[in-house]
């Protein structure tokens, strides 16, 4: 069933027009580590915007909103800061070192076929650790720009891997970025993968950015594990009326278009429950 999901991307990084702001901590989640702080999680069932796409002013009732890394936060509200943590962005291969891209028995590319994004090699400590340091530069330019919290992409990966990449490779791997990101004060955020989410020890996740779980019915295998700390963004109209029917009381639900395009787009969609 993953493999079928409309995963969304960012298309190409929109320079940002509003400033950084540091907003009131909403929540305080504990976080395991010596080096962890106090993380801040987004407010529930608060209005959402999915800016990943590219960064324009937030329509009025939003208060947490997700923009690509290379933005800069919207000013005094919560945000999120996407990273492509697990795959290489579209034809950006060689940004990364040759053997740090999965490769199959014939030393061919493993790629993501919906999107043409190569999937990173993270089966090993040494490579996994190798990807961090890359990946850890991202987490910093988001501290830094004074972002709340990481949402990085692609966690489940390892089921399209063609069964070379395990669950228990990308648990370990997330858990580094988690306690990375905790040391810096933000908080991580589980992107999909649904069956993870009661396994939070294991990954050091702290709430969930679900796509269409209202149209694969895992609504609540979400909310089983982070309660009401799960934003939801659908892509089909019909998905959307029914996750409002089901958790627009309690989550945080979004429709938009597949390609998180900005207003003015012809494809530009937003509706909210």
């Amino acid at each position: 069933m993953p493999s079928k999901r409309v995963r969304s991307r960012r298309l190409t990084a929109a320079a940002a027009v509003l400033a950084a702001a540091v907003i009131t901590p909403l929540f305080a989640a504990s976080t395991a580590g010596a080096a962890a702080q106090a993380v801040t999680l987004p407010p529930v069932h608060e209005g959402f915007d999915y800016q990943i796409g590219g960064a324009y002013a937030p329509p009025a009732g939003v208060g947490v909103v997700s923009r690509d890394h290379e933005a800069s936060p919207a000013a005094g509200l919560y945000n999120i800061c996407y990273v492509n943590a697990f795959q290489a962005q579209e034809g950006a291969e060689s940004e990364w070192d040759s053997d740090l891209l999965l490769r199959d028995s014939s030393g061919e590319i493993v790629y993501d076929g919906g999107w043409g994004e190569a999937l990173l090699d993270i089966r090993t400590a040494a490579k996994r650790d190798r990807i961090a340091a890359k990946v850890k530069t991202w987490i910093d330019g988001c501290a830094g720009k004074k972002f709340n919290a990481v949402e990085p992409d692609n966690l489940d990966s390892y089921d399209r891997s063609e069964g070379l990449i395990s669950e228990a490779n990308a648990k370990a791997f997330i858990k580094s970025l988690s306690s990375y990101a905790h040391g810096k004060g933000l908080a991580m955020a589980q992107k999909n993968t649904a069956n993870f989410s009661t396994a939070r020890a294991e990954t050091g996740l702290d709430f969930a950015v679900a796509e269409e779980c209202g149209e694969w019915d895992e609504c609540g295998d979400y909310t089983e594990g982070f309660g009401d700390n799960v934003i939801v963004i659908e892509y089909q109209e019909s998905a959307f009326k029914k996750t409002c029917s089901e958790f627009g009381s309690r989550l945080s639900v979004v429709l938009r278009d597949v390609n998180v395009t900005t207003p003015g787009n012809s494809q530009y969609v937003r509706k909210t429950c």
